[in-house]
């Protein structure tokens, strides 16, 4: 929670007071209500349910109740400003901490709610969930950069002699958890899924393979494009990936107030669902479903065991992945080898969000908990699920089991993908790793 809470007063003390109380994009809330959203959350279930104190500001509920106001229409509301939001949330934290030091949350604790911690955990996801929002502001933001980080490391030497895509073999494995003690419902429970075998790329499709679909007219066959991904395609206008400009026979990109030339070897970032299932149909692939992502990243073939992590079960460091805003970018497609999966496949977590097939929906057996607002009320198939979680997202909540979903629409959002084919469907070949190419 410190850690979360490090990561909230840079991304909201780097800005002015202009920045943080403007709305940067309709699709998004202005910083200061995720701000003090972030202050609310934790007074309810820390200081309220998990304290049972009395609130500090119960008449704030209404204002940063995310399913009461769509983001568009919370620049009109009663929202504290920065000194106010900034002096509730220290308020706030000062009683979480008296909370946290009078509270068993051990694992014999019968109230499933404080057991292992678990509500702590739930709120450092929360506002590192958030942290991710607002970093996704920032890059909406219009002007001078405000944000600096290290490069990620160069592509190490290998990434030549990856294959394009590697095999994982059919077979049942065990998707979800019932063990990991801060997992959010939507990842449990565990159980057993029959998986036929498929290949799926090495590596994440790069802007370099995602320029030559843009070159090869991609975006004017509608061969390519769900019917509905198509009439969206024209409706809104979409012929790059979200930031990209032409500059003449090669492309920049805005990043975080940079203009720069789109590095080809990198992930690429900012596509919705529709664009990555029209580049997977003009490979002659398809992108993988959830419980293929899940396998890949997870299923242990020596052991038959699911793992918590592709590398194994250890906690996620620098060595492994590309997450928690370390870097403000993806690293080189075919990066952190001590990362990769069983298979080989390498940045199944970190980076980008990576789209799935799959609408999102319950597990068997599925349980809303602690609140149906979580989970319950976006399952169906207006939700796509993304997986695998990308630089800007906290090492906490970056679980193989973790779920997240959006509207096929959505850009703005840290997302790429990689393809998969049948284990009968020809394809693939010897080439280098590149993600999905026709070549």
């Amino acid at each position: 929670m410190e850690a979360a809470r490090r990561r909230t007063e840079l991304l909201t003390d780097s800005v002015d007071e202009h920045d943080l109380t403007a709305q940067h994009s309709p699709l998004m809330s202005p910083l200061v209500w995720d701000l003090a959203h972030i202050g609310n959350q934790e007074e309810l279930w820390l200081v309220r349910e998990a304290g049972g104190r009395p609130g500090l500001r119960p008449d704030l509920d209404h204002v940063y109740d995310a399913f009461r106001t769509p983001r568009a229409d919370r620049p009109a509301l009663p929202l504290l400003g920065p000194a106010e939001a900034r002096a509730y949330l220290a308020a706030v934290r000062e009683q979480t901490a008296e909370v946290l030091e009078s509270v068993d949350t051990g694992p014999d604790q019968p109230e499933r709610l404080l057991a292992d911690a678990f509500v702590f955990g739930m709120l450092a996801q929360h506002e590192q969930q958030h942290d991710e929002t607002m970093l996704a502001t920032h890059q909406l933001r219009v002007g001078p950069p405000v944000l600096d980080a290290p490069e990620p490391p160069p592509a190490p030497a290998d990434v030549a002699l990856l294959p394009r895509e590697v095999h994982i073999p059919g077979g049942a494995f065990t998707m979800g958890t019932s063990t990991e003690p801060w997992a959010l419902d939507n990842e449990l429970p565990a159980h057993s899924v029959e998986v036929p075998g498929f290949w799926l790329d090495t590596v994440p499709v790069t802007n370099g393979a995602y320029a030559e679909f843009i070159a090869a007219g991609g975006y004017d066959e509608p061969a390519w494009w769900a019917p509905e991904g198509w009439r969206h395609v024209r409706e809104a206008g979409l012929v790059a990936p979200l930031f990209w400009d032409r500059d003449g026979e090669g492309w920049t990109r805005r990043r975080f107030g940079r203009t720069e030339p789109v590095p080809a070897d990198e992930p690429v970032l900012h596509v919705c669902w529709y664009e990555a299932d029209a580049y997977a149909r003009w490979a002659g692939r398809r992108l993988p479903t959830e419980a293929e992502w899940e396998k890949a990243a997870r299923h242990d073939p020596a052991t038959g065991r699911s793992r918590r992590y592709p590398w194994g079960d250890a906690d996620p460091g620098p060595e492994h992945a590309n997450l928690g805003q370390r870097h403000l970018r993806p690293a080189p497609a075919g990066s952190y080898p001590a990362g990769a999966a069983p298979s080989g496949a390498r940045q199944l977590v970190g980076d980008v969000w990576e789209w799935t097939a799959s609408d999102f929906a319950p597990y068997p057996g599925f349980a809303a908990f602690p609140y149906k607002e979580y989970s319950d009320v976006f399952f169906g198939p207006d939700y796509k699920v993304l997986r695998g979680g990308a630089f800007g997202v906290a090492p906490v909540a970056a679980r193989s089991t973790f779920r997240n979903w959006d509207y096929p629409i959505r850009r703005q959002i840290f997302a790429g993908f990689r393809t998969a084919r049948d284990e009968e469907t020809p394809g693939g070949g010897p080439g280098p790793a590149r993600g999905g190419g026709r070549g």
